[in-house]
């Protein structure tokens, strides 16, 4: 049962432009400067997560990014073809860096605190994944 309230269309649109809004800005931190973004390949479960797909200026290259109640992170696109491909992606690489963190001896507990919440997004996601009547319902 999903207790969000319900967003107005203006709502949901505002969201979407502050997650693509958070996504630039983020690649941009990362040295990356997006020429466009791919809207019929990203995704939109609003208001939770956002996955976009953007082309980069002066190269080939593409990047898929994810926003939302998740942590902001990115993968470059050849490691998934559609955005549930790209979410799965994200589940996995959250699991294990937490993983990672959890296993170092000399990780404190901020480190630990964060690797507890990466697992716990990246279950979430995961659950996305495996939501078939999800997929059926957006034609991905």
């Amino acid at each position: 049962m999903n207790n969000q309230p319900v967003m107005t269309e203006e709502e949901q649109n505002a969201w979407v432009r502050e997650q693509f809004q958070k996504a630039n800005g983020y690649l941009v931190e990362k040295g990356m400067i997006t020429d466009q973004v791919l809207t019929k390949e990203s995704l939109y479960l609003v208001p939770q997560i956002a996955v976009w797909k953007f082309t980069l200026k002066g190269v080939t290259d593409k990047v898929w990014a994810i926003t939302g109640v998740v942590p902001t992170d990115h993968v470059d696109a050849k490691v998934a073809e559609n955005p549930r491909d790209a979410l799965r992606h994200f589940s996995l690489r959250w699991q294990l860096r937490a993983e990672e963190i959890l296993q170092n001896e000399r990780s404190d507990a901020t480190e630990r605190k964060f690797a507890e919440m990466l697992v716990v997004h990246a279950e979430a996601c995961y659950g996305l994944v495996q939501n078939e009547e999800l997929w059926q319902g957006l034609a991905r």
